[in-house]
């Protein structure tokens, strides 16, 4: 709870510049709209509007700038409207739509339930792959130097190439010899997802100070030994900052290899709203996917403290 006031103030600040950017954002619909049922607008004719300030527009004509909040198709959706399209595409499409669970007994492809669900389940497939990688890799390039001399400078370029250029490649790829479905997107997950985890494990597995190795020496460990008795547990905290970041960019990969397929998920949810101007429908599917990341986070830090408390640290 003492946590909640800042975390309320920044969304208090969030929303309200949201609010105020509105104005700016869709006061050409607006004055258009307003020009057409018969107000004054300065100046007059959408044509001679066209290249000035959108800020001074507004200034010019702030008696008409309470509709910047409520138009169709704005080029920046309100706060109230994109709530609404999501109270819209998850409990009424599922509640009280034809093709919801409760008249058909399975979810409505229209929800943003079932796409998320879509999103959700390749974020999860790829993550796990990303991560169970980025260990192994990170165990490797710890315990051999010619590991550390090569796969880890690959690991850093292969950052490098745009995501969104390489998951078109990666899909089309995968397609050309019979893998579709979840898996092209859970690779692009996973390729996004791995390096985090491979970064934060090496800085984990490496934190053993000289004092603490040298005695394990001193009793005859192994490498296997010192690996599961010093430098695993040493390596927790950093491998749980590590799953955070990886699973946030898992779901970006997630949705960003469902953009060109467009077989589902938020991805395609937030394309189809770019493509038809349906601008609430694409901001609702952005919330939902920051809510969804938010969720899983969190899922990762109370594992994490759960870990901790058993290994007797205090989170």
């Amino acid at each position: 709870m003492r946590n909640l006031g800042p975390i309320l103030t920044v969304l208090a600040v969030i929303v309200a510049v949201w609010y105020a950017a509105c104005v700016p954002m869709n006061v050409q619909e607006v004055l258009t709209k307003a020009e057409n049922s018969g107000a004054v607008v300065s100046p007059e004719g959408a044509a001679n509007r066209v290249g000035l300030s959108r800020v001074g527009l507004a200034l010019g004509n702030l008696d008409l700038m309470s509709g910047s909040w409520s138009v169709e198709r704005a080029r920046l959706p309100a706060p109230h409207q994109v709530i609404a399209e999501i109270w819209a595409s998850t409990w009424v499409e599922e509640v009280e739509g034809r093709r919801g669970i409760v008249k058909s007994g399975s979810l409505s492809n229209r929800s943003l339930i079932y796409h998320g669900g879509v999103t959700l389940g390749a974020t999860v497939l790829g993550f796990l792959i990303g991560a169970g990688l980025g260990i192994l890799l990170a165990v490797g390039i710890v315990h051999s130097r010619t590991m550390d001399r090569s796969v880890m400078p690959w690991a850093i370029v292969s950052q490098t190439i745009p995501i969104v250029a390489l998951a078109p490649m990666i899909i089309v790829v995968l397609y050309s010899i019979g893998v579709e479905g979840l898996l092209p997107k859970a690779v692009i997950s996973a390729y996004l997802s791995f390096f985090p985890v491979v970064v934060g494990m090496v800085k984990g597995l490496r934190s053993p100070d000289a004092m603490q190795t040298d005695l394990l020496r001193t009793y005859g460990a192994s490498k296997p030994q010192a690996l599961w008795k010093l430098r695993l547990p040493a390596s927790v905290p950093y491998l749980f900052a590590s799953l955070k970041i990886g699973i946030a960019a898992s779901l970006v990969g997630a949705i960003v290899g469902e953009l060109p397929v467009q077989r589902g998920g938020l991805g395609a949810r937030m394309l189809g709203g770019s493509y038809y101007g349906q601008t609430e429908q694409l901001w609702a599917a952005l919330l939902f996917a920051a809510a969804m990341a938010a969720i899983l986070v969190w899922l990762i830090g109370w594992i994490e403290g759960k870990t901790l408390r058993r290994m007797g640290v205090t989170p």
